[in-house]
């Protein structure tokens, strides 16, 4: 990959752009915090060829939610479930809203 792909790349919210030591600077935890949360399997950084850990902007909002949930309180391993089950949420709600769509518009077909 050449430095003009990797440039064009960082708009990609998946794209693995931050050592641990910045993304746990981004979020304001410890490198121990994320290696945390990768261990209960919340996220899987890519490892750089060198073997270094290599976080994503959509892993880091991720990890910011965890964090804001241990600093309520919330023990890691019960955090990292209620983000999973909040994602779940929000992808069942964009399935049904998708769905309602569908059915409106062959409702409104079929009426005409």
């Amino acid at each position: 990959m050449t430095a003009d792909d990797t440039h064009g790349r960082l708009d990609d919210d998946d794209y693995p752009a931050y050592t641990t030591g910045r993304a746990a600077d981004m979020i304001g935890t410890t490198q121990g915090f994320l290696r945390a949360l990768g261990d209960a399997r919340l996220i899987t950084p890519l490892r750089s060829e060198g073997g270094h850990r290599r976080y994503s902007r959509y892993q880091l909002r991720i990890a910011a939610r965890a964090r804001e949930l241990v600093d309520q309180g919330i023990p890691i391993e019960a955090a990292c479930r209620i983000i999973v089950l909040e994602d779940q949420l929000e992808e069942a709600q964009r399935i049904n809203a998708e769905h309602r769509r569908t059915v409106g518009s062959a409702n409104s077909t079929a009426a005409a």
